[in-house]
């Protein structure tokens, strides 16, 4: 790989992470931003629900990680096929009272087929599944943060900047996009 080397007005950087993170360098550097942002993310966000009393941020917490099994709704397993290791997860408390945020995870293993959709005795069986085309999927996620305080879904529905969260629109969907501007108002307003 070549390696260049470039001035930025603060200093050189020599280039070498290949080529799509060295253009996104060379836009950077060269740009004239007059205020901190992030110009291109390589990573998704996503917002997972879970019912408190079934598995909690704390759960998370304790175990470091764990598989996100029985999604049967077609929205929600597309959007955890398209998740990617890495991907932040803001970690909704759903059916409690109040629902909101609890703490944020991190996709640790990408979509494989769901083990369940094949057993008999599991609530999550699907007879119409096979293992040659598995029709449901889940993820492993890992534990990052429990929030210092809930950010509660009134508080999501009337934040400046999350008026199209998904979450606010669309309230039932289990998993669904958040992009990287409102993964960020959220935690802001987790330490408001």
């Amino acid at each position: 790989m070549a390696r260049i080397t470039y001035g930025t007005g603060s200093g050189e950087r020599t280039a070498g992470g290949g080529v799509i993170l060295d253009l996104l360098w060379v836009f950077v550097s060269t740009s004239r931003l007059t205020a901190p942002c992030s110009v291109l993310s390589l990573m998704n966000y996503w917002l997972m629900k879970s019912e408190p009393d079934v598995y909690s941020i704390d759960d998370l917490a304790r175990d470091g990680s764990t598989y996100w099994e029985g999604v049967r709704n077609y929205s929600a397993r597309n959007n955890m096929r398209r998740m990617q290791r890495g991907d932040l997860v803001l970690f909704y408390h759903s059916n409690a009272k109040p629902p909101g945020v609890a703490g944020i995870a991190r996709v640790l293993k990408e979509a494989y087929p769901d083990p369940h959709q094949w057993d008999r005795k599991s609530k999550y069986y699907d007879e119409k599944s096979t293992r040659e085309n598995p029709r449901w999927s889940m993820v492993d996620v890992e534990f990052v943060d429990k929030l210092p305080g809930l950010v509660p879904l009134d508080a999501l529905k009337t934040a400046k900047g999350l008026g199209e969260m998904v979450v606010t629109k669309r309230g039932r969907l289990s998993v669904q996009p958040v992009t990287a501007k409102e993964f960020e108002i959220v935690k802001r307003l987790a330490h408001a």
